[in-house]
């Protein structure tokens, strides 16, 4: 009579693959740079940043809030259902979470649009350069990021990931999940702390 052998799996620090959290604490690093800046020349001129945050739409950025935290709670579920070798049901939750963060990006362009057509740019002045440049830095992220979905989803599709192998699905979550993070610091700080 053979004795069960019960493998002792070492659980991983971080997950994903380790090269993806290089690139995620560089990037959450520059952006903490940026945001630090922002805040410090914010303080320098309060009463300019003031008056320009009023012109933003705080509901269209508390609507993009919500997007990007539900396309992450879908990438959630994604990683759950991968790791119980659900594969349809991972492709799906890929599907609604890369639906969200399409939903983020059209509304972000509208904003975009809207401030580009009223003759706004990054010279109007030093709030709204702050304004494009992180917010725009942010959506070339958010872009990057549904593309590094798209690629877990075809990979999904294809049974490249199985509930043995999962890392590239825990690896661009992990990466979405950086996205989702800055906004949750750049909405209030851009749009709603005076």
């Amino acid at each position: 009579m053979k004795a069960n052998v019960i493998e002792s799996v070492e659980p991983k620090l971080l997950p994903g693959d380790f090269a993806i959290w290089i690139f995620i604490f560089a990037e959450l690093l520059v952006f903490g740079i940026f945001f630090l800046i922002y805040a410090v020349v914010r303080a320098q001129n309060v009463d300019l940043f003031n008056q320009y945050q009023d012109t933003l739409n705080r509901e269209i950025g508390a609507i993009n809030t919500l997007l990007l935290i539900t396309a992450s709670f879908f990438v959630v579920k994604a990683v759950h259902a991968i790791r119980e070798g659900d594969s349809a049901s991972c492709a799906n939750w890929l599907y609604a979470s890369l639906g969200a963060g399409t939903g983020f990006l059209i509304l972000k362009s509208t904003e975009f649009y809207a401030k580009f057509s009223a003759g706004i740019s990054m010279d109007t002045n030093t709030f709204y350069f702050f304004y494009i440049s992180l917010t725009l830095f942010h959506y070339l992220h958010v872009i990057l990021g549904m593309i590094i979905l798209v690629a877990v989803l075809i990979k999904t599709k294809r049974g490249k990931y199985a509930k043995q192998e999962h890392t590239g699905v825990e690896t661009g979550a992990s990466y979405w999940h950086m996205v989702d993070l800055v906004w949750i610091i750049l909405f209030p700080l851009v749009y709603i702390i005076r």
